[in-house]
């Protein structure tokens, strides 16, 4: 059991092989990663719910303590920028197509959100300074470190709150959502990061300031890459960025749609709880997002490895599988139309009366 459990992760491997054959291959084989992401994964969820199960204690506490799991993740790092490396290389081609070029930008865009954010969020999580160094690697590959400050200290504290920019609201499209939440997310790590330094009597222009050190980071990293390859392969690995920081925007939205914590008193919001949170027991996003879609878990004890987080009966429950959510929200009218009826639904049962 412990062995499938384990092999079940190292399918990822599958994913990145996918990504490969459309950057290798060229011509129409470009479109077969976000074919597989948004069509073929999706179909598949429709079609098994996964189960509920969590693990006995005994398996848990052998889980946590199991290397090979964090080997998994940890190998992302150098696939990542293996791939990120060979995207550049490949549009660095002025012979490829106008649209062989757009397939690449998604997919690797696609290589950006599933394996750099979305491990980098995993690794940014963890205590050790190895595994913070490898995330901030990752998400450096899709320009958005800032979410390393921003997610670990505004995110998880403010979460399922107005003031939670990465928090979707009822009858909030999820295109104003992405403009709200990058640009509001990007001014909150610098206040977090502000406020950080003068605890510490720290000056805010120097090394210690790790938001400013970030954006000289990025810079530079696309100065190089201007300089190595060309100004327009700079921004064709922008534009890959920006596609897969949304995707990860987009997630955000569909996480944590239309619940709120309580105001106790008007003055503190009562503790996250897992009904705060938007879980999905689809198999074939769980283990392609490394378990993200049990998000209750995730947020009710943030320091939980991945391959332990648990099914809560109490939270809301997706109607698919993230993949097929995140298609679902970009029709409007579409999510809406599911998603308030599931919200109802919710607020109807014994846990759902509790959100706010």
């Amino acid at each position: 059991m412990a062995a499938l459990r384990f092999f079940k992760y190292g399918s990822v491997y599958i994913s990145i092989s996918i990504l490969m054959v459309g950057l290798v291959l060229g011509g129409k084989w470009v479109f077969i990663a976000p074919l597989y992401v948004f069509a073929f994964i999706p179909l598949m969820e429709l079609l098994f719910s996964g189960t509920s199960r969590n693990m006995e204690k005994v398996e848990e506490e052998m889980a946590k303590k199991d290397l090979k799991y964090d080997l998994i993740v940890w190998s992302i790092v150098p696939f990542q920028l293996a791939i990120m490396f060979y995207f550049l290389n490949r549009v660095h081609d002025t012979s490829l197509s106008g649209y062989e070029t757009v397939g690449m930008v998604i997919a690797f865009g696609i290589s950006c959100a599933v394996l750099g954010i979305n491990v980098g969020h995993e690794l940014g999580h963890r205590n050790t300074w190895y595994e913070q160094l490898m995330s901030k690697v990752l998400l450096s590959t899709s320009l958005y470190l800032h979410f390393f400050i921003e997610h670990n200290r505004g995110h998880h504290k403010n979460v399922s709150t107005d003031e939670d920019p990465a928090s979707s609201r009822y009858g909030e499209i999820l295109y104003t959502f992405w403009f709200r939440s990058v640009i509001n997310g990007w001014f909150s790590a610098w206040h977090l990061e502000s406020e950080r330094l003068k605890r510490k009597g720290q000056s805010f222009w120097s090394v210690h300031n790790e938001m400013l050190m970030f954006q000289v980071y990025q810079i530079g990293m696309l100065a190089a890459i201007a300089l190595i390859w060309d100004g327009r392969v700079m921004l064709l690995f922008t534009t890959a960025a920006v596609v897969g920081f949304l995707m990860l925007e987009t997630v955000n939205y569909i996480e944590h749609y239309g619940l709120r914590r309580k105001k106790i008193d008007g003055a503190y919001y009562e503790k996250v709880l897992p009904i705060h949170s938007w879980n999905s027991n689809h198999p074939v996003g769980r283990i392609m997002l490394f378990e993200l879609t049990r998000h209750s878990d995730h947020h009710y004890m943030a320091s939980r490895k991945y391959q332990v987080l648990r099914h809560f009966d109490r939270s809301p429950q997706m109607p698919t599988g993230y993949p097929g959510m995140m298609v679902l929200s970009l029709f409007p009218p579409l999510w809406f139309a599911v998603m308030h009826k599931a919200i109802a639904k919710y607020k109807g049962t014994e846990e759902g009366v509790a959100l706010a």
